[in-house]
């Protein structure tokens, strides 16, 4: 079950397209894209791969300009901040999960998680962020640097960092998608309950139909463009007797 939703938007995105050099010619990333989302709501991006899932991810939290269109996060025009200004929203307002932690080698998981805490000037930061890792089962890891811990336990780590500053908005890219099946459902566990206890807007990019089911809603993208936006159903298993 998810968060409860309000009907101001967190997400707003209004003819957003993307189009980038290549050395065949300039590619059409995304074309044409409007989407909605209020606060509180678990959304599914799915779609075959190179449809713009990713890319979508990447607009929507400042880390890529569109081509064109108007985006409007948390009630925050992006088209009217530099990058700066961006990166200072991110910091505040949105955590990112990735399929590949991107955890800072040389610091140990507690330095992982307080890093965007010190950055918003947070005196509590390591404090914090200790009591982040005991909410996801690494208090007794806090020590270790990301090349001593699991592919499972560094995303716990990846996970208690983009919910360190308690965001309006998760943003998460195939978050198991370099974990084993029962450690991905342990952190997609971790993900939902996290979000409900904040109420954090999350949407997420998945090719896994039993995760994209676990969302309240599924948005379909084919060739850069939306092709579905459906309440999500939950998967259907065969029994043979």
């Amino acid at each position: 079950m998810s968060a409860p939703v309000s009907a101001e938007p967190v997400i707003e995105l209004q003819d957003i397209t993307l189009t980038l050099p290549s050395d065949a010619g300039a590619v059409n990333i995304l074309r044409g894209v409007d989407l909605s989302i209020g606060a509180g709501e678990t959304v599914a991006v799915v779609g075959p791969s190179g449809s713009g899932k990713t890319s979508l991810l990447m607009v929507v939290g400042g880390l890529e300009r569109p081509t064109t269109g108007r985006i409007r996060i948390a009630g925050t025009d992006f088209t009217a901040l530099n990058e700066d200004g961006l990166a200072r929203f991110r910091r505040d307002h949105i955590g990112i999960v990735f399929q590949s932690f991107h955890l800072v080698p040389t610091m140990s998981a507690l330095e992982n998680v307080a890093i965007p805490l010190e950055f918003a000037g947070r005196k509590d930061a390591f404090d914090h962020a200790q009591d982040l890792l005991e909410s996801v089962g690494l208090g007794q890891r806090s020590r270790h640097y990301p090349g001593q811990l699991s592919g499972g336990e560094q995303q716990r780590v990846a996970l208690a960092r983009a919910f360190a500053a308690e965001p309006t908005l998760l943003l998460a890219d195939e978050p198991t998608g370099n974990l084993d099946q029962a450690t991905g459902g342990r952190i997609m566990d971790l993900i939902f309950g996290l979000q409900q206890r904040i109420g954090t807007t999350l949407l997420m990019v998945t090719h896994d139909p039993a995760i994209a089911a676990r969302c309240g809603r599924m948005v379909e993208l084919t060739d850069g463009k939306i092709t579905g936006d459906r309440p999500a159903e939950p998967v259907r298993l065969s029994v043979h007797v």
